[in-house]
């Protein structure tokens, strides 16, 4: 199998086409954003600790019995993947209040939630990923009533697992982003699960060890990457 041609090129991976049919190469890149792409910088290595991570967490969830994009890692930085028919919708998981639900709702950084929220954003750079109802998401036809209650339900089993892993090694899952697409009308996790979709917080300290390092200049940024792959590698 070789790649052939780039089909996209987000912020923080690029998808490749290649000779094998319903396969993609998913590469990572070492790009560090935040706030929509205002901050950018190059980070050596974040490509390579993110497609580790994400290895290491969808062989997990693939074990557990959820349907993931994932085949398997390629090289340091390149996975091989399902084709998938994204949806435009990033579904959020929260088990603690942070980001930017304490500034819509001015609630306490630190609140926890249990049942854990499930939030939907539209995929949109260009509208700032605006925040969706579940009417919204019906009456603007991004899925059905009866898609949509799978993906709530994919994403709380997600949860459910990652929480109780991490919780093994020490770490607190206050939130993530999930993306989903089909495959042969089956709904499928796709993108990544790294510190750059995840906060992931020590569970004792309250440290962070996620990109919330870079987006506020904590530094130590790919000391916590390293300390996360090693915690979830272990």
């Amino acid at each position: 199998m070789r790649k052939t041609k780039p089909l996209y090129e987000g912020k923080a991976k690029i998808l490749w086409e290649t000779d094998s049919p319903g396969r993609m190469v998913q590469e990572f890149k070492d790009d560090a954003t935040a706030f929509n792409g205002v901050k950018h910088e190059i980070i050596s290595g974040k490509g390579v600790l993110n497609n580790r991570i994400s290895s290491h967490f969808f062989t997990l969830l693939n074990e557990a019995g959820v349907t993931t994009h994932f085949v398997e890692k390629l090289s340091d930085s390149e996975m091989l993947v399902d084709r998938l028919e994204m949806l435009p919708i990033e579904v959020v998981v929260r088990n603690v209040a942070a980001g930017s639900m304490v500034k819509r709702l001015g609630i306490e950084a630190g609140r926890r939630f249990d049942p854990p929220i499930v939030e939907y954003y539209l995929k949109d750079d260009g509208l700032n990923d605006p925040i969706l109802s579940e009417e919204h998401v019906t009456a603007l036809g991004l899925a059905t009533h009866e898609l949509l209650a799978e993906i709530r339900t994919a994403a709380i089993k997600v949860n459910d697992i990652l929480t109780d892993f991490l919780d093994e090694r020490g770490i607190r899952l206050v939130d993530f982003k999930l993306e989903f697409g089909l495959k042969d009308g089956c709904l499928v996790l796709g993108d990544e699960i790294s510190p750059d979709t995840c906060r992931f917080h020590d569970k004792t300290s309250d440290r962070i060890m996620d990109k919330d390092r870079f987006r506020q200049d904590l530094g130590g940024f790919i000391e916590a990457y390293n300390e996360v792959l090693d915690r979830v590698s272990s």
